[in-house]
């Protein structure tokens, strides 16, 4: 296993009076995960808390020598680890569907999810929405996932005519957790290496912090401080939302260089 340094913090904000965000950081399991919830009456809340809470309680019972539901149909070219983090997710987007369901109040509320999962030599990250993780590795910073937005996605087909789409389709999801019954996550799974750093965020930190100023942030300072770092930053430049921020180093592997190493290099190109 890798080891890691992990750190994370939420804050409401300046101009929420709720927090609709939630973290969850497991060492033991090495899962870490963001989620960003939305919906009125305080059902962001639920939904957030949902799935941080469906998530851990599915991976850690594979550490308990108990039954637990597998895939039906795996991903053949993903690791076991990569399959099981797939049906967590999915088990956290019934849990909130079904009680969107169930109460009146909790009707049309969702979230996003973004994760990290360490594996024995690989690390996994897997995301529904706009919650972006980031890694730093040496000198660069890139995005590992991969945001469902309108702005987003018509930026991949046509970049000129994202253009013209104004600034309220940046946050306008296409996937989010809870919304239909099933959902699909992004996901990945690559090498890291010893002195990489990850960053899980919602998009309040994001919205107001550049990836440059996080990758100077990260580098300089160590994970607890530079979430007080990135949140206090997040604050002073007007908190508009909710702001999460998970930052983990990676403090030693036992990873050797191989087929993932080419696909972690074609990252960075």
């Amino acid at each position: 296993m890798y080891v890691i340094e992990s750190a994370g913090m939420t804050d409401v904000g300046q101009r929420r009076k709720n927090n609709e965000d939630a973290l969850f950081i497991d060492d033991k399991q090495q899962l870490y995960v963001v989620a960003d919830g939305m919906g009125g009456h305080q059902a962001g809340e639920v939904a957030s808390g949902l799935v941080v809470e469906t998530l851990w309680e599915y991976i850690k019972r594979f550490d308990d020598d108990t039954e637990v539901e597998e895939l039906e149909d795996p991903d053949e070219s993903l690791s076991k680890e990569a399959n099981r983090l797939l049906s967590g997710i999915y088990l956290a987007n019934k849990s909130i569907y079904q009680a969107a369901q169930g109460k009146e109040e909790y009707q049309g509320m969702g979230s996003t999810v973004s994760s990290v999962y360490f594996t024995a030599n690989t690390l996994i990250a897997a995301n529904v929405g706009d919650s972006p993780i980031y890694l730093v590795h040496d000198e660069s910073i890139e995005m590992l996932s991969v945001p469902h937005t309108v702005l987003a996605e018509q930026a991949a087909l046509d970049p000129e005519g994202a253009q013209q789409l104004g600034g309220e389709f940046k946050h306008m999801l296409t996937r989010a957790m809870g919304v239909d019954e099933t959902v699909k996550a992004d996901i990945s799974e690559i090498q890291c290496f010893k002195g990489d750093i990850l960053v899980i965020s919602s998009d309040g930190l994001t919205e107001s912090v550049d990836k440059e100023e996080i990758h100077a942030v990260v580098k300089k300072e160590r994970p607890e401080k530079a979430c007080r770092t990135l949140v206090n930053m997040a604050n002073e430049r007007g908190g508009k939302d909710n702001i999460t921020v998970i930052v983990l180093k990676v403090k030693k592997t036992v990873a050797k260089p191989g087929g993932f190493f080419r696909f972690f290099s074609k990252l960075f190109r």
